[in-house]
């Protein structure tokens, strides 16, 4: 794998050329686009941009009133198809777009694909800036190459930008990055999230696609301020001690004729084919991902983020719909690959390539994989065929899970293997659980509307599901207003329902996610062996007639071990006997009953001793009062005196 870092000065060598050519200049983005640079004492701005098909390339903008023959570039002669040209007196804030003439006669205003910062949409034209920040976070960064990201506890606060706060004053305007950058941090701090996740924050023309539809891959989105405001706000994370995660969607492009598509009076971001090129469920282009230009513009995109933004983990949107040439397709709909297979052999070849740039350039970042089939090895080296992710969002986990606590707790009893199916398989990759935005829209409820029963029973089982979720091996994800059990739906164009945190059930879940983040931080047994089938021991999974699973999440050090105890019925268990490997006390450390999360408060107080009374293939057990649709945990925490 070629990795090489390109200079800032937007002059082509023959070797950047090459390296663009193999697809392997993961730097690209230092030279195509727009660069304020002095040039024979003059300053301006150069301008470079790939255009093969074309006849006639030009820069159009305000400071020519959109002439299109004011300011041509010139075609590179070495068989590139880059054009470029330094115009002088262009600079900061200069709005312009790339007017193509095609070689047969196809003429289109274009965005410039490789542009730092965007007109606010609706506008769509791109904008000449530079990237100069006064960076505050180094010691966040020398910190995160100091222990393995996986070794250390991943919690995740995915949020939009757009509808997590609103100024409600100002007829609900979105709060700006450096307005978040107050805030943002303090509470993720606040309620101990290790990460925040943004959906995708790049310039997007359609508000309502989340960020999931993207024109400027390289800009920030201008809704809420400049590239580097969107720094301040990652600068402020970082110095909270908050990791930054971004949503990458490099698996389709929307089809505004200022975007990617039909750049230069062809096919060339996109196949040609719409069996290849064009995704039936989202409307969009697919990604040519066999062409070598479009890789280098990609993988380039990547490590822009990570280089330019220090930006800590890259999840990355759709994979599924990339590795399988049916996705979504009827037969008939789809080109089998050269085997005959359903396999995107490109789209493989990419996603290795992509891993492997990543984890060369930044050793300490972390890739994470919105996966939601059994492909084999998403989180296995790619030298030893995987894709190279070093996590996987665990679907399976999500729905069978959200399927059983929909259930009403009477017939919970004959899905006991639902719950503990997952168990099954969550070795097998490296996971995060994700309870996400895609799960709260769309009809499908808020995580609380989810739950069965009257008012206190739909918090006390979703107390209930977030001790499970802390409980079951993998890192955790959340979506904001979960938090606090927002009752509506989440809807883009609101702010979260904020005020319902005054009621104490509502505020109750919030102080239980800030205590579950805490005890997951300050125990070992949660995190040490997260990804080992060494970290895992079932207690019971059988238990289906009293709906009571139990288990032990264990660390590296024996003392350090928790026992689980889930009643997943409204029915006090009295008496249940929990069988352990050794006699002692044990302390219970966290109950999801708490009267201060809105339980029942149905505690154990006291050390619970054990009796030599065998139970669950254990020669003691402890008997325990199990309160209603609540998971307590337990410690060792010393032997009898008189042993």
């Amino acid at each position: 794998m070629t990795d090489q870092r390109s200079d800032a000065l937007p002059m082509f060598s023959g070797f950047d050329i090459d390296l663009f050519k193999s697809g392997t200049h993961y730097h690209i983005y230092n030279k195509l686009g727009s660069h304020i640079i002095e040039r024979d004492g003059v300053k301006g701005t150069n301008f470079a941009v790939w255009a093969p098909n074309a006849q006639h390339v030009s820069v159009v903008g305000n400071f020519n009133g959109w002439n299109r023959d004011s300011h041509p570039l010139e075609p590179r002669t070495d068989h590139s198809g880059i054009w470029e040209g330094f115009l002088p007196n262009i600079g900061r804030g200069e709005y312009y777009k790339y007017f193509i003439r095609s070689n047969d006669g196809y003429e289109v205003e274009k965005g410039d694909p490789y542009a730092f910062h965007w007109e606010t949409p609706p506008h769509t034209a791109s904008v000449v800036w530079d990237l100069d920040f006064q960076w505050t976070d180094s010691q966040w960064l020398e910190n995160r190459k100091s222990v393995p990201p996986l070794s250390k506890p991943i919690s995740i606060y995915e949020m939009h930008i757009g509808s997590w706060r609103r100024v409600h004053e100002e007829e609900g305007r979105f709060l700006t990055y450096r307005e978040l950058a107050a805030t943002l941090p303090g509470y993720c701090t606040y309620m101990g999230f290790t990460h925040v996740e943004f959906m995708p924050i790049m310039e997007h023309p359609f508000y309502g696609s989340w960020g999931y539809q993207l024109t400027g891959y390289f800009a920030p989105s201008s809704r809420f301020g400049t590239p580097q405001d969107f720094m301040f706000l990652i600068d402020a994370l970082h110095n909270a001690g908050i990791g930054v995660i971004l949503d990458w969607v490099p698996s389709h492009f929307p089809t505004d004729e200022h975007g990617l598509g039909y750049f230069d009076g062809t096919h060339l971001y996109e196949h040609a084919d719409p069996r290849k090129g064009f995704h039936p469920d989202w409307k969009s282009f697919i990604f040519n991902y066999g062409r070598n230009e479009v890789k280098a513009f990609l993988i380039s995109n990547a490590i822009y983020w990570l280089d330019k933004f220090h930006i800590d983990a890259l999840r990355v949107d759709a994979v599924a719909s990339m590795l399988y040439l049916d996705y979504s397709r009827n037969e008939g709909e789809w080109i089998p690959n050269q085997y005959g297979g359903r396999e995107n052999l490109e789209a493989l070849d990419f996603l290795r390539e992509f891993n492997n740039a990543v984890h060369t350039n930044f050793p300490d970042v972390m890739t994470i994989a919105e996966e939601s089939t059994a492909w084999p090895g998403v989180t296995s080296p790619t030298t030893s065929g995987g894709l190279g992710f070093d996590m996987k969002w665990m679907m399976g986990w999500m729905h069978d899970t959200l399927s059983y606590f929909q259930k009403e707790p009477i017939y919970r009893s004959h899905h006991q293997g639902q719950l503990a199916f997952s168990t099954h398989y969550a070795f097998t990759e490296k996971f995060t659980l994700p309870l996400s935005h895609d799960e709260v829209v769309y009809g499908k409820n808020s995580m609380v509307n989810k739950m069965p029963g009257d008012h206190w029973k739909q918090f006390a089982n979703l107390r209930l599901l977030y001790g499970y979720m802390y409980g079951h091996p993998g890192a955790k994800l959340l979506f904001m207003g979960a938090e606090f059990a927002q009752r509506h739906e989440w809807q883009h164009d609101f702010s979260l329902d904020w005020n319902e945190n005054h009621d104490p059930l509502h505020n109750g879940i919030q102080k239980l996610l800030k205590d579950l983040n805490e005890l997951y931080q300050s125990q070992p047994a949660l995190y040490e062996k997260n990804f080992s089938q060494e970290g895992f021991e079932w207690i019971d999974n059988q238990d289906g007639v009293n709906s009571v699973m139990s288990w032990i999440r264990k660390g590296k050090n024996e003392e350090d071990d928790l026992i689980f105890v889930g009643n997943f019925t409204p029915v006090v268990r009295t008496n249940y006997r929990i069988g352990v490997a050794k006699p002692g006390y044990y302390q219970e450390i966290f109950n999801t009953d708490n009267l201060k999360y809105g339980g029942s408060d149905m505690l154990h107080s006291d050390e619970q001793e054990s009796y030599p009374i065998p139970k669950h293939s254990k020669n003691h057990s402890i008997p325990l009062v199990l309160p209603p649709l609540a998971i307590v945990v337990l410690k060792y925490v010393r032997a009898f005196d008189w042993l």
